[in-house]
């Protein structure tokens, strides 16, 4: 496994989800494809949800996050290219949490709870070649409090977006996060953008990465195209997908952090579209640290949470940068402006 090449040229922010204390991000890229995984740690076990709006989704350990069930904390979330493979990357997420002594306790050992989702990401590149679970003890071993890198990296490094009409009239995608600040809480999100759809300024409503005219100079607007009737090219189900991690320091119950994850699915729909199609597996996991001591009201959470999930899909597909790999050339959004 190896690096990312310099010309990836990652992008770092200041704002982003490891603002929330208690949260700790690692990427692993694995250049020889390219593919990666990122891991979103809390050591001291966070209050956790998911909502999953795709119809294609690849998860591991989303039926404990259910509000009704038994675990209400979980230690780490796993994000990763591969497809169904790259769940693997979490068995060595969980086996490097219980090194470090970090777990649910049962009995005489810690049981670490890792929930994950997997992005499609067999196009681009050796499709044999998948994050395992080397990969997630490398992100582990690469998390830290700093601002996480973006763009080309992690579970962002094969992801392409606006493949309504093909891969070869597609974009690169990627990985990208921010934060959101409300009188002492603090909402971050963590997102991998392989989306079918284009992604789109939510501010302005313009596109601004996705599917490209057919000589490949100019975005063509998806939405706009298929209600002119242009067909699009058939998918098989879940090779799209865009994943994240929505995180909190505020005090939340299961049922709230559930909430919060479904909210954060509107940080999607603003900046992403189509969205949550039959070729996607759209999942978000939400994380409440409960650091901050406050309960701010979930009516500022999940305005925020949408906040900043939407920011984040922006600044995944701001920070990409275009790749060649064969055949296959995915421009990146500044290779357009």
């Amino acid at each position: 496994m190896a690096r990312p090449p310099s010309s990836s040229r990652p992008l770092r922010r200041l704002d982003s989800i490891t603002d929330v204390a208690g949260i700790e991000v690692g990427h692993f890229t694995d250049s020889r494809r390219p593919t990666g995984c990122s891991v979103v740690i809390a050591r001291d076990g966070a209050v956790g949800g998911v909502d999953v709006r795709g119809a294609a989704p690849g998860t591991r350990e989303t039926d404990l996050l259910h509000p009704t069930h038994l675990i209400e904390r979980v230690h780490a979330i796993l994000l990763a290219g591969g497809s169904a493979w790259g769940l693997d990357a979490a068995s060595g997420v969980v086996a490097w949490l219980e090194e470090q002594d970090v777990g649910m306790p049962v009995g005489p050992v810690r049981l670490p709870l890792v929930p994950a989702a997997v992005l499609f990401d067999l196009l681009v590149g050796d499709a044999k070649i998948r994050p395992d679970a080397l990969a997630g003890r490398r992100a582990c071993e690469a998390a830290s409090k700093n601002p996480p890198d973006q763009g080309n990296v992690g579970a962002g490094t094969g992801a392409a977006i606006g493949k309504v009409f093909g891969i070869a009239r597609a974009m690169k995608g990627g990985i990208g996060s921010a934060s959101v600040t409300v009188d002492g809480v603090t909402v971050g999100a963590l997102v991998a953008c392989n989306a079918l759809g284009d992604v789109m300024d939510p501010d302005t409503a313009q596109v601004i990465a996705g599917a490209r005219s057919k000589n490949g100079k100019a975005l063509i607007d998806t939405r706009r195209a298929l209600l002119r009737g242009e067909l699009p090219t058939p998918h098989l189900a879940g090779t799209n997908t865009t994943i994240g991690v929505i995180a909190t320091d505020a005090i939340l119950t299961k049922a709230q952090a559930s909430r919060l994850a479904t909210v954060g699915h509107d940080g999607l729909a603003r900046s992403i579209n189509p969205v949550h199609t039959m070729s996607d597996g759209d999942t978000l996991f939400a994380l409440g640290t409960g650091l901050s001591g406050k309960s701010p009201g979930m009516m500022l959470l999940c305005t925020m949470a949408a906040e900043a999930t939407a920011r984040a899909v922006v600044r995944a597909i701001r920070a990409a940068q275009g790749i060649r790999v064969g055949k296959l050339h995915l421009p990146a959004a500044c290779d357009l402006s």
